[in-house]
């Protein structure tokens, strides 16, 4: 590639970033990557991701279907999906919607050999980045990270959950906004914490070149994105395990 990507913004403050996860679980990392390198992810995010869909239902197995599948969906039939997503929600349950890109998937099963999603997935399991995050968590034991690209888009959400996988060895989930450098606050798509009683006690703006750390378990949501949002959150998220 001509570009290089993740490219670290050598400013980071590590002592003050490692010190807030010490004490929370969860840190935010603005300017995360060098300004030319963050313009070259979000490029690839928006100019050559095949989206897909991630949807799920109350305690239903996870829907991650590929464009080519989505696009094979009868109208009425994807109207009823959307309705029993819908109607999950409203009831209190676990309910998921958004666009994604399996991006270690697509690794793995050579959708796409040398893409720049491929680069990006080597670029996260690399020495720089992966120490990176080890410095920040204090976990010197993280020893790769799984990825998928996300797009929520208006009417998409993710409810409440705490990513409580111990048997996929998860310690910290990440996310790696490339959002649009103008994100509104009334557009959603925040990162909310919450506690037992279920307020909100911290939310995360889907900030453009910021990586979102938290160790797992821990209540957290995807805020629904309005109708008039005039963009997507886009984002490549996943988790760091031991």
């Amino acid at each position: 590639m001509t570009v290089a990507l993740f490219d670290l913004n050598p400013a980071l403050d590590i002592a003050a970033l490692s010190n807030r996860f010490a004490r929370d679980g969860r840190v935010q990392v603005r300017n995360i990557l060098t300004p030319q390198t963050a313009q070259a992810v979000r490029r690839i995010l928006q100019q050559e991701t095949t989206w897909g869909l991630a949807c799920q239902v109350g305690t239903e197995p996870p829907l991650m279907l590929r464009r080519h599948q989505v696009a094979a969906i009868e109208p009425a039939k994807r109207q009823a999906l959307g309705l029993s997503i819908q109607r999950a929600a409203a009831a209190g349950d676990y309910a998921v919607q958004f666009s994604q890109y399996p991006i270690l998937t697509a690794y793995l099963e050579k959708w796409a050999p040398d893409s720049p999603h491929d680069f990006l997935l080597e670029y996260i399991n690399a020495d720089p980045f992966i120490n990176l995050v080890r410095a920040i968590t204090g976990i010197a034991s993280l020893t790769k990270a799984d990825a998928q690209a996300t797009l929520f888009g208006p009417g998409d959400f993710l409810s409440v959950h705490n990513d409580s996988h111990r048997e996929e060895r998860w310690r910290v989930a990440y996310v790696l906004n490339f959002s649009d450098p103008g994100w509104k606050p009334d557009w959603g798509g925040y990162l909310n914490f919450l506690n037992d009683d279920g307020d909100i006690i911290e939310g995360w703006l889907p900030r453009f070149n910021s990586l979102n750390l938290l160790r797992v378990p821990q209540p957290h949501q995807v805020s629904y994105v309005p109708p008039f949002a005039p963009v997507g959150r886009v984002a490549i998220t996943g988790w760091f395990r031991d």
